[in-house]
């Protein structure tokens, strides 16, 4: 939704960033450096035909990363991504979600937050969700920097076990 871009084009532009009008499940987000953005193609007929569960393993997948690093991922009940400290007063999204898919094959997926400048989503209501804050893994673990490619066999790691698949 437009309007949950908090600025106009000419601060885009100041920000070096740049708006997309894409064609997936979600609403805004932000996409940038340190950020870990999983776009999984998979023929779900191969899985099983439901787009709800494949984002439940999608999910999944992270919470099983965040496990590793020592951080307990959460669902939040009617919000799709993957959340922190959900029953407080303070529930934080580390991981967004969007996901389309055609005749069972399977576009877009996750953005993982692990060092992103958390910054840029002041400018905007990342997901529509008015009162949620966005965090990252380096922030949760007061670490300035977590390394990527590390992050990403944990995540290729856990994708792995929670769709009982390999990667070839």
């Amino acid at each position: 939704n437009i309007s949950n871009l908090l600025i106009n084009e000419n601060q885009l532009k100041s920000k070096n960033a740049s708006f997309y009008k894409i064609n997936r499940g979600g609403d805004i987000t932000y996409h940038g450096p340190g950020q870990i953005v999983g776009y999984p193609i998979l023929d779900l007929e191969n899985f099983f035909t439901d787009i709800h569960q494949y984002l439940r393993f999608l999910e999944e997948t992270v919470i099983k990363t965040l496990k590793i690093y020592g951080v307990k991922g959460e669902r939040n009940s009617g919000k799709t991504g993957v959340w922190l400290d959900v029953n407080t007063p303070f529930p934080r999204k580390i991981c967004a979600m969007g996901v389309r898919a055609s005749r069972w094959v399977t576009m877009h997926g996750f953005a993982l937050n692990v060092n992103v400048n958390l910054d840029y989503f002041n400018n905007i209501i990342p997901c529509g969700l008015t009162n949620n804050i966005v965090t990252s893994l380096s922030k949760e673990l007061n670490n300035n920097y977590i390394d990527l490619n590390r992050v990403k066999d944990d995540l290729k790691n856990s994708f792995s076990k929670t769709f009982k698949s390999e990667f070839i």
